[in-house]
């Protein structure tokens, strides 16, 4: 990894929220899929789990995260999320061009519940 490349990723993963920071971010589109749960009800899902937010602490993470921003828990298998490029510890910066690093946790929970494909900008940890 090349000192641009290294100092690029230390600014993604150090930002503070209203900060403008320039990373190399990798493009990620997922199709919700419609699933029947056990109560019969049709639901969209798209198979992965986040944490974080402007709103929680980020030396309480458990999975060691250094900022406030928005990161990818957990993929589950056999879903969307699992056939995309979508990795466990990616960081959402967008989804469909919406700023993810000025975003409570349940503001990104209720936005990407909102749409059925998500266009997202990640950056992640070489």
């Amino acid at each position: 990894m090349t000192e641009f490349m290294a100092a690029l990723e230390d600014e993604a993963f150090h930002h503070i929220p209203g900060i403008p920071m320039e990373v190399e971010s990798i493009p990620v589109r997922i199709e919700k899929e419609t699933v029947i749960d056990e109560n019969g009800e049709e639901r969209t899902r798209c198979g992965f789990r986040i944490g974080g937010g402007i709103d929680q602490d980020p030396q309480k993470s458990p999975h060691g995260y250094t900022d406030q921003g928005i990161y990818v828990t957990k993929i589950h298998s056999d879903t969307p999320a699992d056939g995309s490029a979508l990795r466990v510890h990616d960081k959402l910066l967008q989804v469909n061009g919406h700023d993810f690093t000025m975003v409570t946790h349940k503001q990104a929970c209720d936005y990407i519940a909102k749409y059925p494909v998500l266009n997202i900008l990640v950056v992640r940890k070489s």
